[in-house]
This record gives structure tokens, sequence and C-alpha cells, in this order.
């Protein structure tokens, strides 16, 4: 029984195996880009857009409908918008830098459970550090396709925020799926639900994105070409000596 435990939670090595294959596909190209449709929602507000880097500057971002009044889902959208790239937040190219060199594995079930501390990186702000001493962080691996599943930060306990007050609640989710025609991993949705306390005041922010009609293209032919040049000489690389000679 005892050696069993020991079996179903372990040390792993996130260079190595079904882990590296998965982290490997969250790492597009900088060259591929995204069309999407993404519906953003609240208890009382529902607002959809849509997002083609292919068009003009100025109207790649557009409103699609509108439901219902949330100042705080205006602001989440306003600041999409507003990123160079909005489709780079669908790649989730850092997230070997966040799992560190190793982490815990539960292999039992379908799905392993990846327990990790969030690695601090290059894009994340003062909060995110702040966080990152404080948040359990999860990971559901599918070992059999190699590909991460979804993404959970959780709060354990009510904290003192950085900025004064007291965080009580903090859960956020991330649900990665697969891009058929290239395996690359893309964020297909998030969650972020929060409760945080100050001076007499309940703050709360609930939300959801979910993305839809999804297209992945690579910003020109060349950049396409490129990469497939590039996949194919790692192939070769990797090919045995004599590999497809002519039996004798």
């Amino acid at each position: 029984m005892l050696l069993q435990v020991f079996l179903a939670s372990l040390t792993m090595a996130t260079g190595t195996g079904p882990m590296h294959a998965a982290l490997e596909a969250t790492e597009a190209p900088e060259t591929l880009r995204a069309a999407f449709t993404v519906e953003l929602s609240s208890r009382s507000a529902r607002q959809v857009y849509a997002f083609d880097p292919r068009e003009p500057r100025g109207q790649r971002w557009t409103l699609v409908s509108r439901q219902g009044h949330d100042e705080e889902l205006d602001a989440v959208a306003a600041n999409w918008a507003s990123e160079a790239a909005p489709d780079g937040r669908l790649f989730p190219d850092d997230l070997r830098a966040c799992l560190g060199q190793t982490v815990q594995v539960n292999t039992e079930g379908h799905a392993w459970r990846v327990g990790f501390r969030h690695h601090p990186n290059y894009n994340d702000n003062e909060f995110d550090r702040w966080a990152a001493e404080r948040l359990q962080a999860n990971a559901l691996l599918d070992p059999v396709g190699e590909r991460f599943l979804q993404i959970d930060y959780t709060l354990p306990k009510a904290v003192n925020g950085p900025s004064g007050g007291k965080l009580t609640k903090y859960n956020q989710s991330y649900i990665l799926s697969t891009e058929p025609r290239w395996g690359f991993s893309y964020v297909s949705g998030f969650t972020i639900d929060l409760e945080a306390r100050a001076a007499f005041r309940r703050i709360t922010r609930s939300y959801r994105a979910e993305v839809t009609g999804i297209e992945f293209f690579f910003a020109s032919p060349e950049a396409e070409r490129a990469y497939l040049d590039q996949q194919a000489g790692m192939i070769e690389v990797s090919l045995p000596t004599g590999f497809g000679a002519p039996l004798r």
C-alpha cells in the first residue's frame, strides 16, 4: 500500500517525457497568429468581441453583441483590446518558465495532476510576483495525448493584500485545447473569481471568457515555409543514420 502511494505521487523533471512534450506544444512560434471570437460574461452582463489581425489597424477588435451592464467587464475588454497583439493571450508560451525544473505529479486517474510553485518570469507584474508566493498552482496533464488540459491557481487561505486590505478568495483557471493542424495548445477559456475586503468594503471580481470560432495561421506565407523547413530539419537530425535505406 505504501509503495502504491509513492508510485502515485512523484517528483518529475519538466524537461522529460510527456511533461516536456506537453510544454513543447505550448511553445508556438511567434509568427503564428489567430483570429477568434470571445465571449466575456459575468453575473450581470455578456459581451462578445471578434478579433482578426488581418484587418486594418483600428478594425481588428470589434464588438459583436452586448447584454447587460458591467463596468468591470468593460475594463477587461478595453484592456485586452489595447494590447498590440490580443491573440497573444491564447498562447501560453511562458508555461515552462512558470513550472520550473521539477514538479510534483499525482499519476492516479486518466489525467495527471501536476502541483507546482509558480516561478515569476519576465512578463509577470508586481501582483503576479506577490501572488506566486501565496497561491497553490495545479495543472491537469493528459499523459497519453501529451497535452495540458487545465491550469488552476487557488488561494488556500485569506492573506493581507500587497496594497492593504485582505484577499479572502482567489480562484483562476485556464482551459487549454489543441488546435488541429499544427498540434499546438492554446487557451480556449479562462475564469477568475476573487474577493477582497478593504476599508469596510467588499470587492468582488467574477467573470469568464470563452474563445470560439478560432482560426490559426502564420503571419505570412514566408513565415509558414520557414516553420515547415525548421520542422523538416529537426526530423532529419533526429532520424538514425541509414533510415529509409532499402533492405539488402
